[in-house]
């Protein structure tokens, strides 16, 4: 019967088609899993680095740093500001940073150079070095050399004589000094304040303060330089000027007072000509008639237009005006007009508008409008008559403007040249006066010199080393050392590519999971791989007993996990294969070396030893890995039997203990034809004449990855079962060679994962799965048989 016709609630699909887990979301329980495998890493690197960080702490120079405050206060010069030719302006943040670079200008460092001989200083110019500084300086050494430069020559030097020489020599080193000085320099303004933070550090602390209070003084000193030199500079211009603006004063005034006289020219008491004087005044009372004009015109024009339009409008337009006396006659009859229409409105919406009261009310409406008219005609007479008058007076003063300036022309003409005169006179005088009092106080700023900074923080020997701080190079070592752990964790869990689960198998290929084979012997190191032995069967790590012994663990230890998850391989061939007499059973892995022929003999062994007729075939004829750990040595094997066609009786072996039947496989030469020996008909007969006799029939198998030979005895097979190592198979290359081989895929009953770590395997567990509880299943495995069985390996 093919395994297709099999009950389909009784087979896994070939292949997962749901989404894995955790890419929807972050996966919190993945996460602290990835953690835990790798905390072993992560513990490691953090040592690393904080070794790293002892080795930096030991090998690096103690740094001391002297820290001096000085303060921008324009208090300071007030006094001087008040006498000063140099005005005071507020101190902004482009005037700090200005004064920032003041200090870190190269003249204010050779300054300091100059008073302290740095430039002869041997612990300054050349201070003691940490590790890593000569490394870097070495590693620059020798790019330097293949650049073929050097840093100790200067260029052209070797074209001058010995004094111009050393004379360039000590130059260079003071420039060096300075450049030294300079990148050590740490200056820096306190927050948003004046206050300017000025420090230098040194393996010296006595040399930092030195070098700090230094530079201090040098501040100051520039400062004050710079306030004396400006003032100096002003006094200077000034006293020429004086004498050039004390002549044109003179003149300018001898010129005003000689026109006055030729013109005859006299004033009032405020210096204005007497005919001005008039022209003025009739000039103000000409601009004040305008303007009365003009009121008189608007409120003429605007009574006319309301008296014009009627008087039906007249109430609706007419404007009252408060200087009328007649405007409280007007206001009340708008009011009563106002409350016989609000009546009336009343009226007619209750009533209608025939209405006898209606009718009364409307007649008394008309005649309150006809009053309010009379008086508006009134009024518009009144504003006419007051125009009129306006108009007179503004035309009679017009006439007298004309007189006054026909009279005053000529004075006027001569009073705007005086004025002129005058003027420049007065503007000379002032210019004087302003540079004679800013001369004397150029004069006297001289000898009061007061800039406007000052130290609020003298620089102090400090007691303590500011670097390297050790605690915060032992914490970034730490922070260093977990980071790369973690790169490293995280490295090594992407190239997480194996099974590792039960889950593993199910999601990724979705096999069903017959569970775990742990590994034999204690550790991979020792393992033997019988599946890609070489070929004249040596093995250095293992003996032939040995060998054998891993062969028979089902037996030597049958309360063991080994042996119980054979058994549940069995379970899964008995429910699968419920109607089959005979169960014919390939051992398949991808790769050499997984195990599969340990997993199918003992596989076999616990059969036979449970009672069933069993036979177990080396199917492997390229590389009988089977048969040399068995130790079986015979001239003939499967190859010849199906050749030959015998049948397997006369190629067998029995085991006396259980009763298995091993039908071995024996190399001969560079046979390569193997994949047509296993799907030829003498292979069908041999297995057909098998399955009469016996109830189990396991065939280890060659891998899928490098020969097709499963591939060809998959149609005489009933089930296959995967063996993939516990963390070496890749995943994506079983999915792969699955899909590729859908035939066989179709016939896979499940999958067991050999050579597991079981203290490693809890770490790759989810929290509710059953990896975490290997150690409570414990009581249910006999530890004599493990350990027989260890020793027996």
């Amino acid at each position: 019967m093919n395994y297709a016709n099999f009950p389909l609630d009784k087979r896994m699909p070939l292949l997962s088609t749901e989404p894995e887990k955790g890419e929807d979301f972050i996966d919190v329980e993945r996460l602290l899993g990835m953690a835990a495998r790798q905390a072993k890493v992560v513990a490691i690197c953090a040592v690393i680095g904080l070794f790293l960080g002892v080795i930096y702490l030991q090998t690096t120079p103690k740094q001391y740093t002297s820290v001096a405050s000085v303060l921008i206060d324009e208090g300071l010069n007030k006094v001087v500001d008040d006498i000063s030719a140099v005005s005071a302006t507020q101190q902004t943040d482009a005037t700090i940073l200005s004064q920032i670079e003041i200090l870190s200008s190269a003249r204010l460092a050779s300054v300091v150079v100059d008073k302290l001989k740095l430039d002869q200083n041997d612990e300054f110019m050349n201070p003691p070095q940490s590790a890593l500084a000569k490394g870097v300086g070495f590693l620059r050494g020798i790019v330097a050399y293949f650049r073929g430069s050097s840093a100790s020559e200067l260029p052209g030097i070797e074209n001058v004589d010995a004094a111009t020489r050393e004379a360039m020599m000590k130059a260079a080193t003071h420039d060096y000094a300075v450049l030294v000085l300079q990148t050590g320099l740490m200056v820096d303004r306190n927050g948003r304040s004046n206050v300017i933070t000025l420090g230098y550090q040194s393996t010296n602390p006595a040399l930092a303060t030195a070098i700090t209070k230094a530079y201090s003084d040098a501040y100051l000193a520039d400062q004050l330089n710079a306030s004396f030199d400006a003032t100096e500079r002003a006094a200077v211009w000034l006293q020429g000027r004086l004498t050039e603006l004390r002549q044109s004063s003179q003149q300018a005034s001898m010129e005003v007072e000689k026109f006055r006289a030729e013109h005859g020219l006299s004033a009032n008491s405020d210096g204005q000509l007497i005919s001005g004087k008039q022209l003025s005044d009739l000039n103000a009372q000409l601009i004040i008639a305008q303007a009365d004009t003009a009121r008189a015109s608007a409120r003429y024009q605007q009574y006319k237009a309301i008296v014009d339009s009627g008087s039906e409008n007249a109430f609706n337009d007419s404007a009252i005006a408060s200087d009328q006396p007649s405007s409280s006659v007007i206001i009340g009859l708008k009011t009563r007009y106002l409350a016989v229409s609000k009546r009336l409105q009343d009226v007619e919406a209750n009533f209608g508008k025939d209405h006898p009261q209606a009718l009364a009310l409307a007649r008394e409406k008309a005649d309150v409008s006809a009053q309010i008219f009379g008086q508006l005609k009134q009024i518009t007479e009144s504003y006419r008559n007051d125009f009129q008058v306006a108009q007179a007076r503004e035309a009679e003063l017009r006439q007298k403007i004309a007189t006054a300036a026909g009279q005053s022309s000529i004075d006027n003409e001569s009073q705007v040249r005086l004025r002129e005169l005058d003027q420049q006179a007065q503007a000379l005088s002032t210019l004087y006066q302003t540079f004679l009092s800013r001369y004397q106080e150029a004069s006297q700023q001289q000898s009061f010199p007061v800039g406007k900074v000052r130290i609020i923080s003298d620089a102090n020997v400090p007691l303590a080393a500011s670097s390297p701080r050790s605690i915060r190079v032992l914490a970034l070592s730490l922070v260093l050392g977990l980071m790369l752990g973690a790169g490293f964790g995280g490295l090594n869990e992407f190239n997480e590519r194996f099974f590792r689960t039960g889950e593993d198998v199910r999601d990724r290929v979705g096999l069903k999971f017959l569970g775990y084979l742990p590994t034999i012997g204690g550790g991979r190191a020792k393992e033997a791989k019988p599946d890609d032995l070489p070929a004249d069967g040596k093995v250095a790590s293992l003996s032939a007993a040995e060998k054998r012994a891993r062969m028979r663990v089902s037996l030597d230890a049958p309360a063991s996990m080994f042996a119980e998850t054979l058994r549940n391989a069995k379970i899964a061939f008995d429910v699968v294969m419920e109607d089959k007499d005979s169960r014919v059973i390939g051992v398949i892995s991808v790769l050499p070396g997984e195990g599969k022929s340990t997993v199918a003999a003992n596989l076999a062994g616990l059969l036979a030893a449970n009672g069933a007729k069993t036979l177990l075939i080396d199917g492997d004829l390229r590389n009988p890995g089977l048969s040399r750990s068995l130790g079986m040595e015979t001239e003939h094997g499967l190859m010849e039997a199906v050749v030959n066609g015998q049948t397997w009786q006369s190629v067998g072996k029995v085991d006396r203990q259980t009763k298995l039947a091993i039908i071995p496989a024996v190399l001969r030469g560079q046979f390569s034809h193997t994949s047509e020996l296993l799907g030829s008909a003498g292979m069908r007969r041999f297995i057909e004449n098998a399955r009469e006799t016996f109830e189990y029939i396991i065939v280890d198998l060659p891998p899928l990855g490098p020969v097709v030979d499963a591939k060809a005895f998959a149609p005489l097979v009933d089930g296959f079962v995967l063996v993939t190592e516990w963390g070496r198979t890749p995943r994506a290359m079983v999915r792969s060679m699955l899909e590729q081989e859908p035939y066989i895929a179709d016939k896979v009953v499940g999958a067991v994962l050999n050579k597991v770590e079981l203290k490693k395997l809890a770490k790759y567990g989810s929290l509710g799965g059953s990896e975490k509880f290997f150690d409570r299943y414990s009581s249910y495995y006999l530890e004599k048989s493990e350990s027989r069985a260890k020793q027996a390996a």
